[in-house]
């Protein structure tokens, strides 16, 4: 069934745990996220190229799966994950553990609003299925992310939901309901170029109701 299809309480209850999981159930979300959300990430990140020996930053890293791939494609990098769930910090260092105790990957609790890390630190940030949630913070996030980016450095945004596509005559309503951000091709191109972002690209996925966004930080 839908989840539009459901009561507005069970909706609410439902993406309360896309949102931020906690207990249980939210770590059966984790789990779930992980398996669902594979083939989307590998969509997204075939947009970018990413070098052996790249710093990552992937914010709102869940359960981790994200952080496992990219880690795999910067085999000579570091990669580190953000969550501001204690559950999914914990499910996410669990699914990386090999590769924390490598000293490739670090997991730590923390809110896109005030990133713990230096200015000009990432060759690349990642979002997936995560900017969406961001409320209040979106415009905050987005001047913490081109903080933290090196010049030249990129952001990509991938996501299965947008204002557009197969999601597009219920977009509004889920928005309303939930606190998601909505957004269609041409809001989140905008929100790139406003945040300070260049050769901004979005590709969307109609039949899917999946997109991507990416730029480039400007080198000075």
């Amino acid at each position: 069934m839908p989840i539009i299809a459901l009561r507005p309480d069970k909706v609410r209850q439902r993406t309360s745990q896309c949102r931020k999981p906690s207990g249980w159930l939210g770590r059966v979300s984790l789990w779930s996220m992980n398996r669902r959300h594979s083939k989307l990430t590998d969509w997204g990140l075939a947009r970018v190229a990413i070098a052996a020996g790249d710093t990552i930053l992937d914010v709102g890293c869940g359960g981790g799966r994200t952080v496992a791939k990219l880690a795999a494609q910067a085999p000579a990098g570091r990669v580190y994950g953000i969550d501001y769930s204690p559950d999914s910090v914990m499910v996410s260092r669990r699914t990386n553990q090999d590769a924390i105790a490598a000293g490739r990957v670090s997991i730590d609790e923390a809110s896109v609003a005030a990133l713990p890390f230096a200015s000009d630190t990432f060759d690349l940030v990642t979002g997936v299925e995560t900017h969406f949630w961001w409320g209040e913070s979106l415009g905050g996030g987005m001047r913490e992310v081109f903080r933290v980016l090196r010049p030249g450095g990129r952001l990509l945004f991938i996501a299965e939901f947008y204002n557009g596509g197969r999601h597009a005559r219920y977009a509004e309503r889920l928005g309303a309901l939930t606190g998601m951000a909505a957004l269609d091709p041409e809001q989140h191109r905008s929100l790139f170029t406003n945040a300070g972002f260049t050769d901004v690209r979005v590709v969307d996925d109609a039949p899917r109701g999946w997109i991507c966004a990416l730029g480039t930080k400007p080198k000075e």
